[in-house]
């Protein structure tokens, strides 16, 4: 597999994809990148599954080539939903980097006056439902006579929903000499149709990996950020026999959770692209031998590593997309063994998992975190397991006289009973694990700013456009409101505004505090609404996407592709 620099990609975009834990691309964004940044003229049909990473395959090339000081449109790409807009413009949004160049979200539902006004401004790549951008169009709001590149995300769907007449009608509006790329899950007649009638010379990429998931149990458990080392903890406790894999995103988390786990005496060491060869090979063995029973790695440092039984894989790090997830969870369940697949999942990545369980067709269950009771009866029963082991092996023999010896002045009950203090006492101790706070509802209501976890969604009015990083923000809250630092989850920074996770009661401290705090008039700290939530908009019957006046046709009033957020209906 090539690096994201065997690709051709530039040094900023290196380091935005380095920022995002990003260390290899997915099979479209190896076949599609080289060709979209090397050849100016070909247009492309790219055949992939969704959630294979198709927006870094189309997003790169179009970060790289658009100019940023140009005004004009010189990128549009068309999606189904305003939920897939909202995604593509957060995905591209973290790929650019410094990069100057402007990305604006257009759908039905956002206030026109707003879109009005950034496409006033000037925006480099313009991502819209068909509906909407017709209006703009229709408007002259809009123009596409100069643009570089002309995209259809999820194509197939798009035709699924109707919505060929009115792609057909924007083409009308946009420049020969323009790219056409189609990004599509599978290649229906329609498609070829489309190809054949817009697209000049192209070239049709299709990925051979197929997403399947394992016989693995695969489940998840509910936790903040501040939690997940503490939930770590717990399950290897539990377990009789653990010996697995910790998948994290970054370097650094994967140097940090090693050293912890080794702190608190697991049998742990971590694996990532920075490790010699040398080192990698030494810890490799220790773990194939199982005297290193935790083995905590980046996507990238686990290629290739074939070991038998692992009895566990732990995404302490939710992974990239599907394909990653099947990639990971494969490592477990081995060869007819029974293998557990578990993720954390933090209250802002409630939808990232459905997408992954809709894609993988997996069925990934909630389960409750075992509590400290439990896992200090179980580490009894092990230890209780071991002794009798050693009592039937007849290894313990020569201490037989020390054990008369002292039971001469005591009972044969006080001396065990000191003997399990004295090894085992430190090791049973409850205050060894750290509260975690009640679990409360499924997930379901987790698109609206109160979620199930006890956490409210807080926006942001600063970002990155203030200068604003992650510790300069946290500090923003902590000096102006006196919260813990530790209470702030989820963070969330982009160009104008962010997102921000915490539990019900700093928020109301937060809020309290920031009231008074203006920007344009505004509170600089407010509640989240719900179409916010993650990026995603809250998706319901009759709600999504855009809306077509009287001008537009065809009247189609009952909201279309319900509990999608499609625009096909209301547009």
């Amino acid at each position: 597999m090539k690096t994201f620099k065997e690709l051709g990609l530039s040094e900023k975009s290196l380091s935005a994809l380095t920022a995002k834990g990003f260390e290899e691309p997915t099979e479209i964004q190896a076949l599609a990148i080289p060709l979209l940044l090397e050849n100016k003229e070909i247009d492309v049909i790219a055949q992939a599954q969704t959630g294979t990473g198709k927006t870094a395959a189309f997003g790169l090339p179009i970060i790289e080539n658009v100019d940023p000081n140009d005004r004009g449109v010189q990128a549009i790409i068309l999606a189904p939903t305003r939920e897939l807009v909202i995604q593509i413009c957060e995905e591209m949004h973290s790929l650019k980097g410094d990069n100057k160049m402007s990305i604006a979200p257009i759908y039905g539902g956002q206030s026109i006056d707003m879109q009005l006004r950034k496409l006033k401004k000037g925006v480099s790549v313009v991502v819209g439902t068909p509906g909407r951008i017709q209006d703009h169009i229709r408007r002259r709001t809009l123009k596409l006579q100069d643009i570089k590149y002309f995209i259809l995300d999820e194509a197939d769907e798009m035709l699924n929903m109707g919505f060929i007449d009115d792609i057909e009608e924007i083409l009308k509006h946009t420049n020969d000499d323009k790219r056409v790329l189609l990004f599509s899950a599978t290649m229906p007649d329609g498609i070829k149709k489309l190809a054949t009638k817009y697209m000049k010379n192209y070239e049709h990429l299709k990925t051979k990996t197929k997403l399947t998931t394992s016989l693995t149990d695969q489940i998840y458990f509910e936790v903040t950020r501040a939690e997940k080392f503490e939930a770590l903890s717990r399950i290897i406790d539990i377990e009789p026999e653990f010996y697995g894999i910790i998948f994290c995103r970054t370097r650094s988390d994967v140097d940090e959770i090693a050293a912890k786990l080794m702190e608190r005496g697991y049998m742990a060491d971590g694996l990532h692209g920075d490790i010699s060869q040398n080192q990698r090979e030494k810890i490799l063995g220790k773990f194939r031998k199982k005297t290193l029973r935790v083995l905590v790695a980046t996507d990238v440092a686990a290629r290739g590593i074939d070991v038998k039984d692992i009895s566990h894989v732990i995404n302490y790090s939710i992974p990239q997309d599907p394909e990653a997830y099947i990639h990971r969870i494969g490592r477990t369940g081995r060869a007819g063994t029974q293998g557990t697949a578990i993720t954390f999942i933090t209250p802002a990545e409630f939808r990232k998992l459905g997408f992954i369980k809709r894609v993988t067709k997996a069925d990934i269950r909630k389960e409750q975190l075992p509590e400290v009771c439990d896992i200090i009866s179980a580490r009894k029963k092990k230890i209780s397991t071991a002794i009798k082991e050693v009592i039937a092996s007849d290894s313990a023999n020569k201490f037989k006289s020390w054990a008369n010896k002292l039971m001469e002045d005591n009972s044969a009950e006080d001396v065990l009973a000191a003997v399990l203090k004295s090894a085992y006492g430190d090791g049973l101790k409850e205050s060894n694990y750290g509260n975690l706070r009640a679990r409360r509802g499924n997930g379901k209501d987790l698109d609206s700013s109160v979620d199930a976890e006890g956490q409210t969604r807080l926006f942001i009015a600063k970002g990155k456009k203030d200068d604003m990083s992650k510790p300069d923000m946290i500090k923003f809250i902590v000096d102006q409101a006196g919260v813990s630092e530790n209470h702030i989850n989820d963070l969330q920074i982009l160009d104008s505004f962010s997102f921000v996770n915490v539990p019900f009661v700093e928020a109301e401290i937060i809020l309290k505090k920031f009231k008074d705090v203006k920007n344009n008039g505004m509170s600089v700290i407010v509640k989240a609404k719900g179409d916010n939530k993650g990026g995603g908009g809250r998706r319901g019957r009759g709600r999504g996407g855009d809306r077509r006046g009287s001008s537009g046709g065809r009247n189609r009033s009952r909201g279309g592709n319900r509990g999608r957020g499609g625009d096909r209906g209301h547009r």
